[in-house]
C-alpha cells in the first residue's frame, strides 16, 4: 500500500483536521464495516455463527502476539482496558511489607493509581520526577535498590511524547530480579514494539488509541514464565482450562493467559481491532513508524523556526514518538486551542500545550493548515 491510498481507508469528515490519535482515534472504513456487519449478522442470526466469533478472536490473538513479538499467543490475554491490566499485575503479585514499586511522575493516571494504592499494603512507591532535559531512564534506574520488586514506565508518555529506552531500563530489570511492567499504550500501532527485546515481563495497552481500534478491548501480554506468579482476583467461566464444558464440577485455571480473562469476550471489540490491524499489517508497521516519525519531525522542523514557540517534547530524534507538544510564548495555552478547535483541528491540551498526535495517513497539506493557524 502506497501512501497515496492511506485516505483511501478512513472517510473523516474533510472539514476535520484530526490530530488526536493519542487520545480515541477514528475507525479505518473496514473497521466501521466489521461492526456493521457482525451487528447485522447478530440482529438477524443472533449468536448462530459464534464459532465463527471464536475463530476472529483467536486471529486478533496471533495479530497482537505478532505485532509485539510475543513467544506465543498463550501470553496475550484480551482484557477491557489498560487500567484492567496493569491492576491485574498490581493485585496479582504477593507483595511483601516494605516492598518497592517505581515510576515516573510523568505517567497517566493508569499507571500511577494503582500502585499508589499497594500503600495499604506497605508497599512504597516511589514517583520519580525529572526535568524535560534529563537522563529519565537513569532517574528511574537510580531510584531502585534491593527491596525494588517492579518498574512500571510507559513506553511513551502522554503529556510529552517523551520515547522512552526500554531496552536500557529492560536490561537493569533482568540484571537485579526486578520485574519490568509497561504501559504501551501510546507505542503499539504507531511505533515497532518487541517485547523480548525489551525484555518485559508485563504490557498493556488498550487498542483504541494508535491501534485504531474501539475502547473496551485491551491487550494484556505476561511472559509465561509469570502467568502463574500472579494470584487470580477475578473469576468466572471464561478463564478455567476448559470454558465451554459447562456441566463439570471439576475445574482449573487456564494454563495461559486466558487465565486473566474471567468473563465473556467483547466479541463487538473484538471484530473491530481485529479489522483495524489487519489494516496495520497491510501497510506494515516499519512503514507506519517512518510516516509517523515522519510527521513528527516535520511538525518540530517547521515548529523550531518561529522564536515565539517552545517545544515542549523532547529533540533528541531517539525519543520522538508519535505526539508533539508545544506553547507559544504570546498566546495562552487554552486561546490557541479554541482557535484551533474553532478552525476544526481536533487536538488536545496535554502537558502545559497543545498535543498534536497524526498517525501514518494524515497528510502533510493538513499539517501546514495547523501550523498557518499556530504561527
Amino acid at each position: 500500500m502506497t501512501n497515496k491510498n492511506y485516505e483511501k481507508e478512513f472517510n473523516l469528515n474533510q472539514e476535520l483536521i484530526h490530530v488526536n490519535h493519542a487520545a480515541v482515534a477514528p475507525w479505518p472504513i473496514r473497521t466501521q464495516k466489521a461492526v456493521s456487519d457482525f451487528a447485522t449478522e447478530n440482529g438477524h442470526q443472533g449468536s448462530l455463527n459464534y464459532l465463527q466469533w471464536i475463530e476472529q478472536e483467536s486471529k486478533l490473538r496471533e495479530q497482537l502476539r505478532n505485532l509485539i513479538n510475543a513467544d506465543s499467543t498463550d501470553e496475550i490475554a484480551l482484557l477491557k482496558s489498560t487500567s484492567e491490566a496493569l491492576s491485574v499485575v498490581a493485585y496479582g503479585i504477593d507483595w511483601q511489607a516494605g516492598d518497592s514499586v517505581v515510576t515516573s511522575a510523568e505517567e497517566f493516571p493508569s499507571n500511577r493509581l494503582l500502585w499508589e494504592s499497594l500503600s495499604k499494603l506497605n508497599v512504597e512507591v516511589r514517583v520519580v520526577t525529572y526535568a524535560a532535559e534529563d537522563d529519565a531512564e537513569k532517574a528511574i534506574i537510580d531510584a531502585t535498590d534491593n527491596t525494588t520488586r517492579l518498574i512500571s514506565v510507559s513506553a511513551v508518555q502522554f503529556a510529552s511524547g517523551r520515547k522512552m529506552d526500554l531496552k536500557r531500563i529492560g536490561q537493569h530489570c533482568e540484571n537485579n530480579k526486578i520485574l519490568f511492567c509497561v504501559d504501551a499504550i501510546q507505542q503499539i500501532g504507531a511505533l515497532s514494539f518487541d517485547v523480548k527485546a525489551i525484555k518485559a515481563d508485563f504490557v498493556a495497552a488498550d487498542g483504541h488509541k494508535w491501534m485504531l481500534g474501539a475502547e473496551g478491548l485491551a491487550l494484556f501480554y505476561c511472559k509465561r514464565k509469570h502467568l502463574k506468579l500472579l494470584k487470580l482476583n477475578q473469576y468466572g467461566w471464561h478463564m478455567i482450562e476448559n470454558p465451554h464444558d459447562f456441566s463439570t464440577t471439576e475445574w482449573s485455571p487456564a494454563n495461559t493467559a486466558k487465565r486473566f480473562e474471567c468473563g465473556s469476550p467483547n466479541m463487538l471489540g473484538i471484530m473491530a481491532l481485529q479489522a483495524s490491524l489487519s489494516l496495520i499489517f497491510e501497510v506494515g508497521i516499519d512503514i507506519i513508524e517512518q510516516q509517523v516519525l515522519d510527521n513528527t519531525n516535520y511538525l518540530i522542523e517547521q515548529l523550531s523556526k518561529h522564536t515565539d514557540i517552545q517545544i515542549l517534547s523532547p529533540l533528541q530524534e531517539s525519543q520522538r514518538s508519535g505526539i508533539v507538544v508545544f506553547k507559544h510564548s504570546k498566546i495562552p495555552v487554552d486561546e490557541l486551542f479554541e482557535k484551533l478547535s474553532s478552525n476544526n483541528v481536533f487536538c488536545a491540551m496535554r502537558g502545559g500545550g497543545i498535543r498534536i498526535s497524526p498517525h501514518f495517513y494524515t497528510e502533510r497539506e493538513k499539517l501546514q493548515q495547523i501550523l498557518k493557524l499556530v504561527v
